[in-house]
């Protein structure tokens, strides 16, 4: 098992007062009703977009990278959409921390549990196939009240940020493991559990091959999708969680098991994940982390995307 940060005196420290402060003030907001967070959700956002704007520049160039066939106004108007989802992840990241089971899954509807128990009947570990939504903490959540599995994860470099979010998804899943541990994801799905797995972020050169993503054609991808799914052969099984119009909560999605993700190289591997990410980013591209420097690394001589 995977050694997980504990809660000590030293996160006490005078130094993480006023981060403290922002906790409690968190806590406290979320413990109104929904129908008021998602309406100062959409504030926050608005208020995000006039001073995050080196983000605002990154998820515009994102989105005219990605959707070249969409008219200038469609993509602004996917902006403040996106941007609106980005105040209201402040407060699903504190509801998927601070609420009850009881509250989270009085808020969604959840479809497709039977393509993950179909995968465990045959005895197969679970590659679940997560998105960079930004319901990413929410979703983790309701997934692991009803299917408690293992999330891989990158420690935070802020020690009670790194406790707070372990402890947040632990409530509802088993276990943890460092994104630059392979050989533990290897043993998980080896050994039946189900492991959940975002591929869909740029990790840098030296972990990462180019492979179409949207109308990017030369997009860094990961390399560990290919070695995951060649050496232990899981299931491999696309979800989302996504939020629902008006004050209807969310709606998690899981899609049929991936029939067949070629493994006769890491490009080809990549590539089909890509595709997958793609259908899933489909069911609500607003709600998608667009603000992340996804074409940050370029092949040897290309310029820069941004």
């Amino acid at each position: 098992m995977t050694i997980l940060p504990k809660f000590t005196r030293q996160l006490l420290h005078p130094r993480f007062f006023l981060l403290w402060c922002g906790i409690g003030m968190l806590y406290l907001v979320v413990q109104l009703p929904y129908r008021w967070l998602n309406k100062l959700g959409p504030l926050v956002g608005r208020l995000a977009m006039k001073v995050m704007t080196e983000r605002v520049y990154i998820a515009t160039r994102n989105l005219h990278l990605c959707f070249p066939e969409k008219s200038e106004s469609e993509r602004q108007q996917l902006l403040k959409d996106n941007f609106a989802s980005v105040g209201m992840a402040l407060f699903e990241t504190g509801m998927a921390w601070f609420w009850s089971d009881e509250r989270v899954k009085k808020h969604f509807k959840v479809t497709g549990l039977e393509h993950i128990s179909k995968a465990q009947q045959e005895g197969k570990g679970v590659l679940l196939l997560g998105v960079h939504f930004l319901t990413l903490e929410l979703g983790a959540r309701i997934f692991g009240i009803y299917n408690p599995g293992i999330g891989v994860y990158r420690p935070n470099d802020n020690p009670v940020v790194d406790w707070l979010q372990t402890y947040g998804r632990m409530r509802s899943n088993k276990d943890m493991i460092n994104r630059r541990d392979v050989k533990g994801m290897l043993r998980a799905l080896k050994q039946g559990d189900i492991l959940w797995y975002a591929p869909d972020h740029d990790y840098g050169p030296k972990t990462s091959v180019f492979a179409p993503f949207f109308a990017v054609n030369e997009a860094a991808s990961t390399k560990g999708s290919y070695m995951l799914i060649r050496m232990s052969q899981p299931a491999v099984i696309p979800f989302l969680a996504r939020r629902l119009s008006g004050n209807q909560g969310y709606e998690m999605v899981i899609l049929p098991a991936a029939d067949t993700i070629p493994v006769d190289s890491d490009v080809s591997t990549a590539t089909a994940l890509n595709q997958l990410v793609e259908q899933c980013v489909m069911m609500a591209p607003e709600q998608y982390m667009w603000l992340h420097r996804r074409f940050k690394t370029r092949p040897e001589g290309k310029p820069s995307l941004y």
